[in-house]
């Protein structure tokens, strides 16, 4: 075995520039496209200079990850697709009127992206998307997405509460032909952190009200699936939960696995009566186990304190790359502060090995990548004693943090 760890990052977002999209828009499109594309703003600070390259320059992208030590990726969607308002992650859920331009974007994207891993095919897991208002469209485009090799599977749109145009929530029956055409194919589902927020309008607590609710929205994808006996009906569905941290877990499992074995044997909460059909014979717990993975970005002492807790199975290392809260470039320290104290069994499946067997990664074929650019058992295995030179707010929190 190697002395250095191959590190692939469960937690990595691309996306093409508008120049791109537009090769990969179905041509009926072109004209809205260029209609819509003369009216764009760039809304977001990170995308209005050099540093959008990283999103989808390859030499750039590539260059700054290996450096940081990381050579294999998991991808989530980044920038703004056709058609869209905004960073397509906290985008509302596509109304009616703008359904069929948002689709072709999210399909332009999808295309894109298959040729953008397609470069570093054994580097990079692409995450395609799919939008949850009409059971026909979703299943055909997660079987293309089965069927064009993006292994990172499907990333799930969490549905906000006042999105009231969405007719069928995640715990519909509805979605059921989904849930199996996803465990019949081995397609992950994976719900990321940030998404499924109420829009809290243009009032000055707004952001404050988003800071502080987005954690339990986030958390509902895995309450809705779970609650509505998905993972009892196909366990073999694969279900990521990624940034959305870990340490919300424990106390989460602990009180649904009471509630739930509460109407197993009494039928009842209080006051409130529960059908044959509400009664799950397995513990949440339990479930998590079976189902379910989490990509922890960033993770902080208290996710690293639940890994240990739930067992490092199903738990995988993120860096967020290029978002400006990731730790590039300073992994190598973030993992010292955080995990110099894990034993090298301990640390392999959680910074590659999980991620490798949940999204098809080839460690045989990251291991010279890794041999050249990976940071050594010895190095990580050091307590991190002081700071880089000019660490950002970041890192001085304890969560690494990129640094332009």
């Amino acid at each position: 075995m190697s002395d250095r760890y191959t590190i692939i990052s469960a937690d990595t977002h691309a996306g093409g520039s508008h120049a791109q999209y537009r090769d990969y828009l179905e041509s009926k499109y072109h004209d809205d496209f260029d209609a819509w594309r003369g009216k764009y703003k760039n809304p977001f600070k990170d995308l209005g200079d050099n540093r959008r390259l990283r999103n989808w320059d390859n030499e750039m992208r590539t260059t700054q990850q290996l450096e940081d030590g990381v050579v294999g990726e998991v991808i989530f969607p980044n920038t703004v697709p056709p058609f869209f308002p905004s960073f397509v992650l906290f985008a509302a859920p596509a109304t009616p009127a703008d359904y069929d331009h948002r689709l072709a974007g999210i399909r332009a994207h999808n295309r894109w992206l298959v040729d953008f891993c397609n470069q570093y095919p054994d580097q990079r897991a692409g995450i395609g998307q799919i939008f949850v208002n009409n059971l026909e469209d979703a299943l055909i485009d997660t079987q293309w997405i089965a069927d064009n090799g993006l292994r990172g599977g499907i990333l799930l749109p969490n549905i906000p509460p006042d999105a009231h145009w969405i007719e069928h929530h995640l715990y519909d029956p509805y979605w059921e032909p989904l849930w199996a055409l996803c465990a019949e194919t081995g397609v992950p589902v994976n719900a990321h952190g940030g998404t499924g927020v109420p829009n809290f309008g243009n009032v000055p607590a707004a952001q404050l009200l988003y800071i502080a609710e987005a954690g339990f929205y986030s958390q509902r994808p895995f309450l809705h699936l779970l609650l509505s006996g998905v993972f009892e009906r196909h366990p073999n569905l694969k279900f990521v939960m990624t940034e959305m941290g870990a340490s919300w877990l424990p106390p989460v499992l602990r009180r649904l696995d009471q509630t739930l074995a509460r109407i197993r044997d009494h039928g009842s909460t209080g006051e409130i009566r529960y059908g044959d059909d509400s009664v799950l014979p397995k513990g949440a717990t339990e479930y998590f186990k079976q189902n379910c993975w989490v990509g922890v970005s960033q993770p902080k002492p208290a996710d690293v304190d639940t890994i240990l807790e739930l067992g490092p199975e199903r738990f995988m290392w993120g860096s967020d790359y290029p978002h400006d809260e990731g730790t590039a470039p300073f992994t190598r320290e973030h993992l010292r502060q955080l995990f110099s104290g894990w034993t090298e069994e301990q640390m392999r499946p959680f910074l590659a090995g999980n991620c490798a067997e949940l999204y098809g990664f080839d460690l045989d074929a990251l291991a010279p990548i890794a041999a050249k650019w990976g940071p050594t058992v010895e190095e990580i295995s050091k307590p991190l004693l002081e700071l880089p030179p000019e660490p950002n707010e970041a890192l001085l929190a304890g969560v690494g943090g990129y640094k332009d």
